[in-house]
């Protein structure tokens, strides 16, 4: 009976202790950097210390299964991405089911993943590379952030909606991607917005296309995949803040109410606009609808694509 009554125990006293925000990612990018910000102005908010506990690998599995195992009691949550609704159509064996074993809060931010091309390349629109690939087999190759993240899914589902053949190269992470690219080791790669911000003045490379539902406002003149008529793009990459199942609804929707305070805050929504990302501030039931709707997008990209990690 104890998770029950921890499930229905009053929030009038939360919180009354320091409130732990598990990330799945590592000390010092750009996640961490927003999680940080996020949990100091929480902090102020709650009058309690929100402080930041970093759990990555296994791609951000280990982060939430941490979070998903953790008492619904409000003082653990978890500040995680897309790859919560990727890994089930990825993995055999995963140890949490993050629709179930997880309450959604709140969508932080919406982001989107560049497809980039190297200076050299000689192209100028995403249909040249098509052409250009089809007239040369095997000849390019593009680079992801990782096997199983989204820019890997994006990757195969656009070589296999344009019968494309490259060669994937998966790096530890967007930046050594992006080096790889500039240095002329990769022909194209698909990049972050996050990375790819403070580098979108520079001239060593061209951006020929944006995943996600509508186009970047820092590039305004950048078209979508979805634009140009190839399917299983229009899923967003996010930022979102989950509680473990059970939470009482009642501290979900004081934590919710928060943290939308938090993000009106004009030296967060500056921070979120220099990552390139979109603020989205939704509620939990909102979330949930979005989590269920791109759970199902990605997986059928994924099924179609027969792509597994394990």
């Amino acid at each position: 009976m104890l998770p029950a009554q921890i499930a229905i125990a009053s929030p009038t006293t939360y919180p009354n202790k320091s409130i732990r925000m598990v990330i799945p990612g590592p000390p010092g990018g750009a996640t961490d950097i927003i999680t940080r910000l996020v949990s100091a102005e929480l902090s102020k908010e709650l009058g309690q210390t929100v402080w930041v506990d970093n759990k990555p690998g296994a791609s951000a599995n280990i982060g939430n299964n941490i979070v998903a195992k953790s008492d619904p009691d409000g003082y653990t949550l978890l500040l995680t991405f897309t790859a919560i609704v990727q890994a089930p159509w990825l993995y055999k064996n995963i140890p949490y089911d993050g629709l179930k074993d997880l309450i959604p809060i709140t969508q932080l931010a919406r982001s989107a993943d560049l497809f980039l091309v190297h200076k050299d390349l000689n192209v100028n629109t995403l249909e040249e590379f098509i052409e250009l690939a089809h007239k040369n087999p095997d000849k390019y190759a593009y680079g992801t952030y990782g096997n199983g993240t989204s820019s890997h899914i994006h990757g195969e589902q656009f070589k296999r909606v344009k019968n494309i053949e490259m060669m994937h190269i998966p790096y530890r992470g967007a930046s050594p991607a992006l080096q790889a690219l500039l240095a002329g080791d990769l022909n194209a790669a698909f990049i972050d917005i996050t990375t790819m911000t403070a580098y979108l003045d520079s001239d060593k490379f061209k951006i020929l296309a944006v995943t996600g539902s509508d186009r970047l406002s820092t590039l305004p003149n950048v078209p979508t995949f979805t634009e140009m008529g190839i399917e299983g793009f229009t899923s967003n990459g996010w930022l979102g803040i989950f509680a473990p199942a059970n939470t009482n609804p009642e501290m979900v929707s004081f934590i919710s109410k928060k943290l939308d305070k938090v993000m009106g805050l004009p030296a967060v929504q500056q921070r979120f606009k220099d990552f390139g990302l979109r603020q989205v501030r939704n509620t939990p039931q909102e979330f949930k609808s979005i989590l269920l709707k791109d759970y199902e997008n990605y997986g059928k990209i994924i099924k179609a694509a027969n792509l597994r990690i394990d």
